[in-house]
């Protein structure tokens, strides 16, 4: 099946007259079982065991997992309770006190500050590069390096790695890979097919696309998602609810056409902002001025629906857009039908969640300046976005 088609029909249960289309919302916590056929301890979890705890695992659950696997062309997905849970579940597992962490320098905060903050203080140690300097991650693996952690595009500034060329440098050095592609979503990359170990994403975002569900995922190998599951899931408890998983399951059957849209208003949007006279800077993948334009192209089927610019009196403007924007909603987060823009001050950035300091803060405020606003574009008419964002300009 084409992915449009995976995203409504992949893993589902077998046709019989009288089963609803929809598929069920399995609510229950636990799971009738008998003496043989499951133990009482997830070391004793194996491929047939039977429905047991709904922490261990769910229909609706499994359901999700078996989807997202097959849009990510993987061989298995574990479902988390939020992309945080996925993330700090991925890294508590493959890595542990001694081993060394390669991850972006500029990557989802949460993620940044557990990298810095929660695995430092349990000894692992912790290397932030900017990915798109593949001669600087090469140069930051050591003889102790388990995992190399990119995001791409990256959170909140848009900046590409190319997760071929990061893949052969973890593998040379004997790390695996790991791809946050929240931004991308299986539509636009599919890192496992370019050489990632493991895919992670919020599914909170795109995957869910109206904003009323929080959930994670990481997808990979079968034997490697069982062992992932059985710790990061198991024992750390970061379980989905199969409420949030249902409601998932029922945006990612638009997934495909929403994307499509989602790059059609954002071009629009990101084309209008480019020529604004207001504005010092705008990055969009689609955007032949992107710095890495040419990987996009390579590397993304979509260009998504994130654009992001700067302005030189970016916090005033910040003010006056939360005061004047009536479409456009100044509010966090991103990938739902409406659209939302948010200011994120370089200074704050730094200091709080990526703790760049030297050439890193210099690359970074380079890029972006003093502010970079995120904007991430929905799906109303294209012309009322740009009306709506004209007024609030002026």
């Amino acid at each position: 099946m084409r992915q449009a088609t995976q995203a409504i029909h992949a893993a589902a249960p077998e046709r019989r007259p009288g089963e609803p289309l929809t598929p069920s919302l399995v609510a229950a916590t636990s799971f009738h079982t008998n003496p043989d056929a499951v133990g009482f301890s997830a070391a004793d979890l194996g491929a047939e065991a039977p429905l047991f705890y709904t922490r261990w695992g769910n229909p609706t659950v499994a359901l999700l997992e078996q989807r997202l696997a097959a849009l990510e062309g993987g061989e298995a997905g574990l479902a988390f309770a939020s992309g945080m849970a996925a993330a700090s579940g991925l890294m508590l597992h493959r890595l542990g006190a001694g081993g060394h962490l390669v991850i972006s320098d500029v990557c989802y905060a949460g993620v940044a500050e557990f990298a810095r903050e929660t695995l430092c203080r349990f000894g692992v140690l912790v290397t932030a590069v900017d990915m798109s300097d593949l001669g600087a991650v090469a140069a930051a693996m050591r003889p102790e390096t388990r995992l190399v952690h990119a995001e791409t595009p990256a959170n909140p500034i848009l900046r590409l790695a190319d997760i071929a060329a990061l893949a052969e440098i973890a593998h040379r050095g004997g790390a695996e890979l790991s791809v946050d592609s929240t931004m991308a979503t299986p539509v636009a990359t599919r890192p496992l097919e370019l050489g990632a170990d493991w895919v992670a994403h919020s599914l909170t975002k795109y995957a869910c696309g109206h904003g009323d569900a929080l959930g994670g995922a990481v997808i990979g190998r079968a034997d490697a998602v069982a062992a992932l599951r059985r710790e990061a899931l198991i024992h750390v408890g970061g379980a989905i609810s199969p409420f949030a998983a249902w409601l998932i399951l029922r945006g990612l059957e638009t997934l495909p056409a929403r994307m499509a849209l989602h790059q059609h208003n954002a071009g629009e949007v990101a084309r209008y902002l480019q020529a604004h006279p207001r504005l010092r800077r705008v990055y969009w993948p689609g955007l032949p001025s992107h710095p890495q334009h040419e990987l996009a192209r390579r590397q993304m089927r979509n260009f998504s629906g994130m654009v992001c610019f700067a302005a030189d009196d970016d916090k005033a403007l910040a003010r006056q857009l939360a005061a004047r924007l009536r479409v456009v909603t100044y509010a966090v987060s991103l990938g739902k039908t409406q659209s939302l823009l948010f200011h994120i001050p370089t200074d704050d950035i730094l200091r709080s969640s990526f703790g760049l300091e030297g050439a890193q803060a210099a690359a970074y405020r380079a890029w972006t300046g003093e502010g970079t606003f995120r904007l991430s574009v929905g799906l109303e008419d294209p012309a009322d976005i740009l009306a709506d964002l004209e007024q609030a300009l002026r």
